[in-house]
């Protein structure tokens, strides 16, 4: 795009004080934006729900396993001797009566059969230096992009257009933690550091959970950082790029590794961290987790951290998965769960910069958008809600540590922030929102999208501006 044609002129004309020509330069390289195609992770297909992945098979092999192990009854000394007899306990979770063991594999059989033990299974396998701050609170103000303005929360070069900003709410990002340079990305404001963690191990690969403290900023995937991009928006070489909730304030919990995998066990303990962290010192505040991730098991620990999650108040949305018919990942198969599809805008890619120079119409009309091949689609038993915004979607990726860079990702894990995002609009405007209100809001909300059906794309399309409107009703 040169300076002096039309498209550039308008923009000059209509942007306001942004330093749009530093911006330009920036563009040179997101205009070529790489195109990743992938979601837990850097968005790596997760295996059908009827399968463990190959890699929680191929740890069997060796004659020892990871198992998570949920009991029926609190965890006692006489149930941790009994345990004691078939493997060594690795890891406690008291508040949900769970626990972590290794164990010879032709154990796991005779520990399931046991009387105290509610359920037991492999640890499920789950994808998806000091530097200048940003000088601003927040980028309520800043540049809208084509997915925000398909959702209505923004409006093309017009701002924001809707009340809400999330003022007030938290949203637990459990993802890969965010990178070294993420002052460059968000103000400081709007990250808690004082709740962040990272939790790390599981799966047999370690034996035992643990803290790893301050690792969650010093992330080499950057997949976390970019999903954070979504929700409260980002820094783009001095232009601010609006986010879906941009005064929210994101609590980062490291529960993937710098490859952008993990596992249950792990997925579980960042669960229970928010779940406590609402319980105790943010009782006053709405909560609300995202967990762009998932692998192809529901792992019993894990349910129980995300029942025991929303009994506390918690709020938890997750991406549906990139396995198309294959099937829906887990969690975000989970009916408590709200789960998110990916629909991408069938004119991208037609004008220059189109991803925030193309004015998406109004109303939000469905027959605009389509569905991700890769999007997954619900299997029986499988509980799909919505669709939102997740193909090319810009935001901050490194390939190089420490080299700023933006790119275009695409899955569900893009998408799932997105109504991450709206659920905290929701949560400002009625701070007594929970998990179950919230998903028939955001469902009886939602647009149909006509040649679809429902285990494709959930209720449909969702909007914020929608969404908030169905909280009147």
């Amino acid at each position: 795009m040169k300076e002096g044609n039309p498209l550039t002129n308008r923009l000059y004309k209509n942007l306001d004080g942004i330093r749009f020509g530093r911006l330009l330069a920036m563009l040179t390289v997101a205009s070529s934006l790489t195109i990743l195609t992938a979601c837990e992770g850097v968005d790596t297909p997760v295996e059908p729900a009827a399968e463990l992945s190959q890699a929680a098979l191929s740890q069997q092999t060796n004659g020892m396993i990871g198992i998570n192990v949920l009991l029926k009854a609190p965890i006692t000394a006489s149930a941790l001797t009994e345990l004691g007899k078939y493997g060594t306990v690795l890891e406690v979770i008291p508040e949900i009566n769970a626990l972590t063991m290794r164990v010879p594999k032709s154990q796991l059989a005779v520990i399931q059969k046991l009387p105290l033990v509610d359920s037991a299974n492999p640890d499920a396998e789950r994808k998806g230096a000091p530097v200048d701050a940003v000088s601003v609170t927040d980028f309520s103000g800043g540049l809208n992009t084509w997915n925000l303005d398909a959702i209505n929360v923004t409006d093309f070069r017009a701002g924001r257009t809707v009340q809400q900003d999330a003022t007030g709410v938290y949203v637990g990002v459990l993802d890969t933690g965010l990178l070294d340079s993420w002052r460059q990305y968000f103000p400081q404001e709007r990250i808690a550091t004082q709740y962040a963690k990272s939790f790390g191990g599981g799966g047999g690969e370690h034996g035992n959970v643990s803290e790893q403290p301050n690792k969650w900023e010093h992330d080499q995937n950057s997949h976390g950082t970019h999903v954070t991009s979504t929700i409260i928006g980002f820094n783009l070489g001095g232009t601010a790029i609006n986010g879906v909730a941009p005064k929210a304030t994101i609590i980062p919990v490291k529960v993937l590794n710098q490859n952008g995998s993990g596992w249950s066990s792990v997925v579980a303990r960042g669960v229970v961290h928010m779940a406590n962290l609402k319980a105790g010192p943010l009782n006053g505040s709405p909560v609300v987790v995202n967990m762009s991730l998932g692998g192809g098991v529901l792992d019993a620990v894990e349910k129980a951290a995300i029942d025991y999650a929303i009994a506390q108040g918690v709020i938890i949305v997750a991406s549906a998965g990139n396995s198309g018919a294959a099937g829906m990942g887990y969690p975000g198969a989970y009916a408590p769960v709200i789960s998110v599809a990916n629909a991408g805008l069938k004119e991208e890619g037609s004008v220059p910069a189109w991803w925030y120079a193309l004015d998406v119409p109004d109303p939000t009309n469905p027959s605009n958008f389509y569905l991700a091949p890769s999007s997954s689609r619900a299997r029986t038993g499988q509980d799909l809600d919505v669709t939102a915004p997740g193909s090319k979607v810009v935001g901050p990726y490194q390939y190089n540590s420490g080299q700023l860079s933006y790119y275009y990702l695409t899955g569900t894990s893009m998408s799932s922030p997105h109504v991450a995002g709206i659920v905290a609009l929701m949560a400002q405007h009625n701070p007594s929102l929970n998990a179950a209100l919230a998903e028939s809001k955001l469902e009886s909300a939602a647009i149909p999208m006509p040649g679809f059906a429902e285990r494709e794309v959930g209720h449909g399309f969702i909007t914020a501006d929608a969404a908030l409107a169905a909280l009147q009703q």
